[in-house]
C-alpha cells in the first residue's frame, strides 16, 4: 500500500490503488482484457462518450468478512444491468462471466485496500463502459472500452444511521420512456442542479416525481425510494424512468424473509399518510432512512426525524449482515473472491 490509510476516516472519494482492468472492443469482439497500474486512459477527442454520452457504469462493493474472506454481493446482477444499459445505448454487451472475472481480478489485486472487518468500510468497485474512437456525427462508436477500478471507502453512517430530510423538486432526473432505466452518465449530470437546490435549502437531497404527471414519487436523489405502510407492507414505486436498484430488489426479498408483504406500486405524493416509515436505498448507504419529506411547502414526518424506524432498521441489519457474511445467505447472493 502506497499510503497509510486511516480506515475510520476514509470518506467516499477516489484513491489510486494497485491496479485496474481494461478491455477493448474492436472489429466485433472484446479482447481478453488485462490488469494495468496506470489509472489514466487516452482516447480520441471525438469519442462519442465525450460528446453524446454513449457510456454506462455500475457501482458495487467488496466486503471483508469477520473470518477474513472477501465477499461480493450479487455481482451477476450488476453485470446484467450494465448489459441492459449497453443495449439501450447501442453498445456491445460485455459478457457476464468475463465481467465477474474482471471484478474478481481487480479486487484480488487490491486486496490490501479492503477495509478491515468492523470498520464499516468496503472496497467500492466501479465497472464502466464507454464509446471511443474517431466519430464526429451522432452515431454509435466503432470501438469501446470496458474498465473496472476500485477505491476504499468508509462507513456511510458515522455513529449509526440517521434519518435525512428531503424535498421534492420540479425538475426531472430522466424523461418518461427515456434513459431512466439505464445507468448512464446523462441521468446523473441532470441531477446535479436539483441536488444543489435541495442542499442549498438545507435538505439532504431531492425527491423526483414521475415525469409524466408529477403526482407520484419516482426516486430519492440517486437512489430508489421505499416506504412501509401502517400494516407493514414494503412498497416501492414503479415507473419507466426509474433505475432498478439491485439493493431495492434485494430489499424486496429481504422484507419477505422478515415476514412482510411487498409490492411495487404507485406512491402518490399526496398520500404520504399511508406510510409510517420511508427510505432511500442504493449501493453506497444500503438504506438512508427518510425522516421527513417536504412537498410544496408542507412537511410530512414519517417515523421520526431523529430515530430510525424499527422495520427500516431490521431490513438494514439483515441485508448488511448478509453482505459482510455475518448472517446466513439463504439466496446465494454472496460470491467469495478466492
Amino acid at each position: 500500500m502506497k499510503e497509510e490509510l486511516n480506515w475510520n476516516e476514509l470518506g467516499f472519494k477516489y484513491r489510486k490503488t494497485n491496479a485496474l482492468y481494461l478491455s477493448y472492443w474492436k472489429d466485433g469482439e472484446w479482447d481478453e482484457g488485462n490488469l494495468v497500474e496506470d489509472d489514466e486512459i487516452t482516447i480520441n477527442i471525438s469519442s462519442p462518450s465525450l460528446h453524446y454520452g454513449q457510456q454506462g457504469f455500475e457501482g458495487m462493493k467488496a466486503y471483508r468478512a469477520k473470518d477474513g474472506r472477501i465477499l461480493l454481493f450479487r455481482p451477476e446482477m450488476n453485470a446484467r444491468r450494465l448489459q441492459r444499459t449497453a443495449r439501450r445505448l447501442l453498445m456491445p454487451e460485455f459478457p457476464e462471466e468475463q465481467y465477474i472475472e474482471a471484478v474478481k481480478k481487480v479486487v484480488k489485486a487490491n486486496e490490501e485496500y479492503i477495509p478491515p472487518y468492523g470498520t464499516g468500510g468496503s472496497l467500492y468497485i466501479r465497472p464502466m463502459q464507454i464509446g471511443i474512437g474517431e466519430n464526429l456525427g451522432v452515431a454509435p462508436a466503432k470501438e469501446y472500452l470496458f474498465a473496472v477500478f476500485v477505491s476504499p471507502v468508509g462507513a456511510y453512517f458515522k455513529g449509526g444511521m440517521t434519518p435525512i430530510d428531503v424535498v421534492t423538486t420540479k425538475y426531472d432526473r430522466a424523461a418518461a420512456y427515456g434513459t431512466g432505466q439505464a445507468k448512464c452518465g446523462g441521468n446523473y449530470s441532470a441531477s446535479l442542479w436539483p441536488h444543489k437546490e435541495a442542499a442549498d435549502a438545507g435538505y439532504a437531497d431531492c425527491v423526483y416525481l414521475d415525469p409524466l404527471t408529477h403526482t407520484k414519487i419516482d426516486e430519492a436523489g440517486a437512489a430508489n425510494f421505499f416506504a412501509i405502510t401502517h400494516d407493514d407492507r414494503f412498497v416501492t414505486p414503479q415507473s419507466s424512468s426509474i433505475l432498478e436498484s439491485i439493493t431495492k430488489l434485494s430489499l424486496l426479498q429481504a422484507a419477505e424473509d422478515l415476514g412482510m408483504e411487498t409490492a411495487e406500486e404507485d406512491v402518490y405524493i399526496d398520500k404520504l399518510d399511508l406510510y409510517k416509515e420511508a427510505g432511500a436505498c442504493g449501493t453506497a448507504a444500503v438504506i438512508s432512512p427518510i425522516g421527513s419529506l417536504t412537498h410544496e411547502g408542507k412537511k410530512h414526518v414519517f417515523y421520526s426525524e431523529t430515530e430510525v424506524g424499527p422495520k427500516t432498521k431490521a431490513l438494514y441489519e439483515y441485508l448488511v449482515g448478509i453482505q459482510y457474511g455475518d448472517l446466513e445467505d439463504p439466496h446465494g447472493w454472496v460470491v467469495e473472491v478466492d
